[in-house]
């Protein structure tokens, strides 16, 4: 399941959406419960745009994103309040 994610994460259609989920799901995928891992399983089959806007604090999300917890893993990472200049993530 995580190898899917990781790839799903990466091959969005945006760019914007390639580097946000791929290094979202680089950094947190392997610390997910499987909970948290059927959430962003669910939260990958919205639309790319939808995603990054909801992540990125430009729009609000449904009530059915409302309180997710892995959403808001993703909102934290897109501040990436370190300023770490992110890339793709190879695929192995």
């Amino acid at each position: 399941m995580r190898a899917r994610l990781v790839y799903q994460s990466r091959k969005r259609g945006t760019l914007e959406s390639d580097l946000l989920l791929s290094t979202f799901a680089r950094d947190h995928l392997g610390t997910m419960s499987e909970n948290e891992l059927k959430e962003y399983d669910k939260l990958l089959d919205e639309p790319d745009w939808d995603i990054y806007y909801w992540s990125t604090g430009n729009r609000t999300p449904p009530e059915r994103w409302a309180n997710s917890s892995v959403l808001e893993k993703l909102r934290v990472h897109a501040k990436n309040e370190g300023k770490v200049v992110r890339k793709m993530p190879a695929l192995s």
